[in-house]
């Protein structure tokens, strides 16, 4: 594991880091969501610290963190950035000295809702704010219709950060489907992509592991994603099975249905190891093909 006291002296200006790291805790907080916000701060508050004393260096909360999922939720829950959620998440990455994937919340700006994540870093200042780029709008006849865009409006910013370890592309939930994220993201030069999400009792068995599978085999990557915990009484039930896949495809840890923290030691070496043995990267034909963003993130 890399050294703590390092870390500690960790600069913001990582140009002047002169420590390299090979490997790293992430801690992954799959959390029960009530219908009670101070509850759920409460209870994110005692397990991002909890993860914190386990050696976590980055932790990840779910989407929605702090209110039911739901196009009824959203604009009851919405907070401005700042605001209630996002200022104890940037108290929370301060004192244990963490980064801190702050799942997402809805987010009031100007007029309209987003669903938001907010990232902010071991001095507690926020690094990113992404917005979810696609949004849920689906219709599997006899099982479920969710639609998102009844309340929220999308994002238009791809999301990334950086941290002594490694750098870091940010999607949620429903922008895992989309593989051409990832693809700019790692050639972009992450080796860790994180998803918070909330699949459902349909889509979560059927495709939740399946997608993080390939992102991280496609793209040679560490892929972690955070669920809210399983909730049979709500009115969405999230799937859970909260999980981090390595960039040979394995699943090396994963939650239940029920609230928990899973941990993951990511090895970059390993990646590194990975990415000469079969070598996608400097084999694809750009000359015939070529995935890129349309504007700078």
């Amino acid at each position: 594991m890399a050294d703590s006291n390092a870390f500690n002296a960790y600069n913001t200006n990582l140009s002047s880091c002169r420590v390299v790291y090979v490997e790293f805790r992430l801690a992954v907080v799959q959390l029960h969501v009530s219908k009670v916000k101070a509850d759920n701060l409460s209870r994110a508050h005692n397990l991002v610290t909890e993860a914190a004393g386990q050696g976590a260096k980055i932790v990840v909360l779910p989407e929605c963190f702090n209110s039911p999922y739901g196009t009824g939720f959203f604009a009851e829950y919405a907070e401005k950035i700042p605001g209630e959620s996002t200022l104890l998440l940037s108290e929370i990455a301060k004192e244990n000295k963490i980064f801190l994937v702050g799942g997402s919340i809805p987010e009031e700006d100007r007029g309209k809702l987003y669903n938001t994540c907010s990232v902010f870093g071991p001095d507690g200042n926020l690094l990113i704010k992404h917005r979810k780029i696609h949004l849920f709008d689906i219709d599997v006849p006899g099982k479920i219709r969710f639609q998102e865009s009844e309340t929220l409006s999308p994002g238009s910013v791809l999301s990334m950060f950086d941290t002594p370890f490694c750098k870091v592309g940010v999607g949620i939930c429903y922008d895992m489907r989309f593989a051409e994220l990832a693809q700019i993201y790692a050639k972009k030069g992450c080796q860790l992509l994180v998803y918070p999400g909330a699949f459902n009792m349909t889509t979560g068995p059927a495709h939740w592991e399946l997608l993080q599978r390939g992102r991280a085999v496609d793209n040679q990557v560490y892929v972690a994603t955070a669920s809210p915990a399983r909730d049979e009484a709500a009115s969405y039930v999230a799937w859970g099975h909260s999980t981090v896949v390595n960039p040979w495809g394995e699943v090396i840890t994963k939650a239940g249905a029920q609230e928990e923290v899973v941990y993951a030691d990511i090895d970059l070496q390993y990646l590194a190891a990975v990415r000469q043995q079969i070598p996608i990267t400097t084999q694809r034909r750009n000359d015939l093909y070529t995935v890129s963003a349309v504007m700078d993130s």
